[in-house]
């Protein structure tokens, strides 16, 4: 077996693998998880982040060379952080590189203490994956119900996650809440139902 290596060790290799391999990608990723801290929250606080190329952008009119911005789509931290950790590394594990090779994402959230602050890149999928776990959770106090919808989340396939991230944010306010209404209650149910911890058991033991 290996020697097990020391925090300052573990440090130093995420530090390499960021330097060579992450911070490019981050750069030019369609969405990002920004790992950064807000003094009124929890550290760390994760944001997820869609960039929007200046055709997706209405504030470019007066702009002679606009260029893409990061938008903030949802924030997560707290104890709902907490229960979906799990979740969030198993997404972040299947993000590649272009040459399909794993960016080991996973391991920048992993350990006692997340030490990280800055941008991890995210594919479409990872992002319309986080984008709807991060809004979804929103006001829902009951963690057996948070973990569940993740899990079902996560279970999308990308089409999927691109179609009910669609419904909650391009169709406006109004019909974007309704949405969001109308998922929370099909991925996890009403409060105090007993058949939400039966589906989480389930969803808990096939990964």
């Amino acid at each position: 077996m290996p020697p097990k290596k020391s925090s300052s060790s573990r440090k130093n290799d995420l530090e390499v693998l960021y330097a060579t391999r992450v911070k490019k990608q981050a750069a030019d990723a369609p969405w990002v998880v920004h790992i950064t801290e807000h003094k009124d929250k929890p550290v760390p606080v994760f944001v997820v982040k869609e960039r929007l190329s200046p055709e997706q952008r209405d504030d470019t009119e007066d702009m002679i060379a606009p260029r893409s911005v990061l938008k903030e789509r949802g924030l997560l931290y707290g104890e709902q952080q907490t229960r979906v950790l799990p979740v969030i590394q198993t997404i972040l594990s299947r993000i590649r590189d272009a040459q399909e090779v794993p960016l080991e994402l996973h391991r920048f959230l992993s350990g006692r203490r997340i030490d990280f602050r800055g941008n991890l890149p995210l594919d479409e999928e990872a992002g319309c994956k986080l984008a709807l776990i991060f809004k979804l959770q929103e006001r829902i106090k009951e963690m057996d119900r948070v973990e569940l919808m993740a899990r079902r989340i996560d279970r999308f396939t990308r089409e999927e996650a691109a179609y009910w991230y669609s419904r909650i944010s391009s169709y406006g306010p109004i019909a974007g809440r309704w949405a969001m209404a109308g998922m929370k209650v099909m991925m996890a149910g009403h409060p105090k139902d007993p058949g939400v911890e039966t589906l989480l058991d389930r969803l808990r033991g096939s990964y």
